[in-house]
């Protein structure tokens, strides 16, 4: 081939590139728009996305990214799947009619309260002073509660300090000078619904102690002193 005849080649040649401009450029997003495509849809230059390139690149980070989500979603539904559908275990809430506070416990069976919460549930309300109360009669609370099948225990009296069972002697109360209350060895209660005559013959068969059967007041007492039995 002569030269002028590789001359008028590379004109063609250039010629032709001018005409097909930049090969690689692709379209502009406004002749996608208007051919209708989704310019997001596509990759760089025009091209359009690969979904299994995407698919594999979210499939390979994916779960190292989301493994301690979904190990902690994955528990919660365990623990879920453990709770619903299952009723709570029934709760005796014992409540002291002065200080209106309650202790809630366990229902059917025996229970063991630190001595700490009891010695406070049942201080004193007038001096707010408490000392320990005898072991035996949070028993006696719950076991009434549980005996007849309610839900609730009413606490009239408990620990009495010495100086404010002085002062209802001294306003003629009918309370006893060196009273169990004065030890923490007794309990005034009640049972909502309860007859007071049921429940003093429910304790009077413990044979714990000494029962009080206070009639008009609507409550009974109960010591761990010797067993005894009276009535007002």
């Amino acid at each position: 081939m002569t030269g002028s005849a590789l001359g008028a080649t590379a004109a063609a040649l250039a010629a032709l590139a001018a005409l097909a401009g930049p090969a690689a450029a692709g379209p502009s997003k406004k002749d996608m728009l208007r051919a209708g495509e989704d310019p997001a849809r596509t990759g760089p230059r025009g091209a359009a996305a690969d979904p299994a390139a995407a698919t594999a690149a979210a499939t390979t980070a994916g779960p190292q990214a989301a493994a301690p989500d979904q190990a902690e979603r994955e528990r919660w539904h365990r623990e879920l799947r453990r709770r619903v559908g299952k009723r709570p275990a029934p709760v005796i809430n014992i409540f002291n009619s002065w200080t209106h506070e309650f202790l809630p416990v366990e229902a059917g069976k025996e229970v063991t309260v630190p001595q700490e919460m009891v010695n406070r549930l049942l201080r004193c309300h007038f001096t707010n002073h408490q000392t320990d109360m005898a072991d035996e009669l949070i028993g006696v609370l719950v076991g009434a509660a549980n005996h007849f099948k309610v839900d609730r225990v009413n606490i009239v009296s408990g620990f009495r300090a010495p100086k404010y069972n002085l002062l209802l002697r001294k306003k003629g109360r009918r309370v006893a000078r060196n009273s169990q209350h004065t030890h923490g060895n007794a309990v005034d209660f009640r049972l909502p619904g309860v007859a007071t005559k049921r429940l003093r013959d429910w304790a009077r068969r413990l044979r714990l102690g000494g029962v009080g059967y206070y009639q008009h007041d609507g409550f009974v007492h109960v010591d761990v002193g010797r067993v005894r039995y009276w009535a007002e």
